[in-house]
């Protein structure tokens, strides 16, 4: 028995080096592919995580769902962590931006560009393995705590985890950077962890509070206290942790996440209606994201990312464009505006949730609020169109514009997607599945990872949010394209797109 526990334990730790070794050279060689141009890794992500997981299952090294390797589906659900630090970011910059205040914040690291590998400095290599050790830390540590009984194989494993990960997170500092306090840089790290894990279980003790009332995800209220964070301590120059999850935070849970839902390609497509959900996420990519960027272009008469960019990344909660724009992809300006443009709809996520699982309880669409909803969506995204329009390049105008832009078009897609999925034949469940994977919503996702609509959606979400990152080559070529126009979006690819998204979400809707 002795034997079999330490065999138990060896393979614990050998499927962490599998985890370290599966996602942290996915990431490293998307950049490696895109050195040089204008496109984001994420596209690169997208393909390799998918490949990667379907054919782990047809060479019959694991099942769909990547069971085999529990540590893969372990930091899948780290979303949350990552979504904490763009939050907190995008509190500090709201203050800025309502408060007027301009700040010169004098950064206290300049990183060691010297490439460790094609593509990646040194610093922001050891930002990715920095990211990867504080997931599976924090993850683990607040698992340990709020899900001692588990029958999750790895559970009895938690409190190592959480060590290893926190102990590596820490010792992981460039030691060839240039920074002015490197004990007060390591302290602001450790802070920055200790006061994520404080998030977390503050945001999972208050969904558990209201649950009874109404079922809020956590993601809602961890949310709500770090923007919160963020706009109070709104001076705070950032230490290694928040530095390394902006930089690699969202590639590294995707990577993991394409990894799940790219094992599930050869079995989910003979569940019965998946087709149809399929089909509207695919073509729900090109319809909401470039009639977005048609709409701004025709009406608002901008083409430029530094406008494009943050407002779809934001507008749609777009977890692909949230990544690109945080890690200066698309220009210092749109990484600047992303994390501002990414909380602004969160703060109406209290409708967006609260409709969401008032219909979830029901199984069916509240239709009376979200009729109501989208009809201020409509009026707020045609006023940001108007004032887009007259900001004539200032930046205060534009940010302003942008933000209700990001906030009427979010409700838009949201709300009027499912009321269009609420005419076809889909389940309530399948139709939130469709729709958060049509706009790529990393709220949406988070929520029924933490299983608002059921189990069974909570198992399928990773495959059908994966599924429409297909469409993603063209979202970030055309991006791409732009940024090598110095940033001016070509208008007649965009406009036939958005055609086509509108042809292909009637067919699903109505035809399958």
């Amino acid at each position: 028995m002795e034997i079999v526990q330490q065999l138990s334990q060896v393979q614990v730790l050998n499927q962490l080096w599998l985890l370290l070794f599966f996602i942290v050279p996915m990431v490293i060689i998307s950049r490696m592919v895109v050195a040089g141009s204008r496109f984001s890794p994420i596209l690169i992500i997208v393909i390799f995580g998918l490949l990667l997981g379907f054919l782990m299952v047809e060479v019959n090294i694991a099942t769909p769902g990547l069971s085999e390797f529990p540590l893969v589906d372990f930091m899948a659900r780290t979303t949350i962590i990552a979504l904490i630090v763009s939050f907190f970011v995008g509190g500090q910059e709201l203050r800025k931006i309502l408060g007027n205040k301009e700040m010169e914040v004098t950064d206290i690291v300049v990183p060691m560009n010297e490439e460790v590998v094609l593509g990646t400095g040194r610093t922001h290599f050891i930002f990715i393995l920095r990211s990867f050790f504080l997931l599976i830390g924090i993850e683990g540590f607040i698992r340990m705590f709020l899900q001692p009984g588990s029958l999750d194989s790895v559970a009895g494993y938690y409190p190592l985890i959480a060590f290893i990960g926190l102990i590596a997170s820490v010792l992981l500092v460039d030691n060839k950077a240039k920074i002015d306090n490197k004990q007060t840089y390591i302290r602001k790290g450790l802070l920055e962890t200790g006061l994520i894990i404080i998030v977390l279980f503050l945001s999972f003790a208050i969904a558990s509070a209201v649950q009874p009332i109404i079922a809020l995800p956590q993601i809602f209220f961890a949310m709500m206290i770090s923007a919160a964070i963020g706009a109070i301590f709104y001076k705070w120059t950032f230490g290694p942790t928040v530095r390394a999850l902006l930089f690699a935070g969202i590639p590294v849970v995707l990577a993991a996440n394409f990894m799940v839902g790219g094992s599930r390609i050869g079995d989910a497509f003979a569940i019965d209606g998946m087709n149809a959900v399929l089909t509207y996420g695919f073509f729900g990519q090109l319809f909401w994201m470039f009639g977005g960027i048609a709409l701004v272009m025709f009406i608002a008469k901008t083409a430029h990312a530094r406008n494009l960019a943050p407002g779809m990344a934001g507008s749609l909660s777009h977890s692909g464009l949230t990544g690109a724009c945080t890690a200066g992809d698309f220009g210092k300006v749109a990484a600047q505006r992303a994390p501002i443009m990414i909380n602004i709809p969160f703060f109406g996520h209290i409708f967006v949730f609260s409709v969401l699982a008032i219909s979830a309880e029901q199984g069916s669409l509240w239709f009376i609020p979200t009729a109501v909803i989208v009809t201020v969506g409509v009026v707020l995204t045609a006023l940001a169109l108007k004032n887009l329009r007259h900001a004539n390049g200032e930046d205060r105008k534009e940010v302003k514009a942008l933000m209700q832009f990001s906030f009427g078009w979010q409700i838009c897609a949201v709300f009027g997607g499912l009321a269009l999925l609420s005419m076809s034949s889909m389940s309530f469940e399948y139709g939130a599945m469709a729709q958060t994977s049509a706009i790529s919503h990393f709220g949406l996702f988070a929520a029924i990872q933490g299983e608002m609509f059921g189990t069974e959606a909570s198992l399928l979400i990773p495959f059908i949010f994966s599924m429409p990152f297909l469409v993603h080559p063209v979202v970030f070529y055309m991006f791409g394209k732009a940024m090598e126009k110095n940033g001016e979006m070509p208008k007649v690819p965009v406009y036939v797109m958005a055609i086509i998204g509108l042809l292909g979400i009637s067919f699903a809707i109505f035809a399958l």
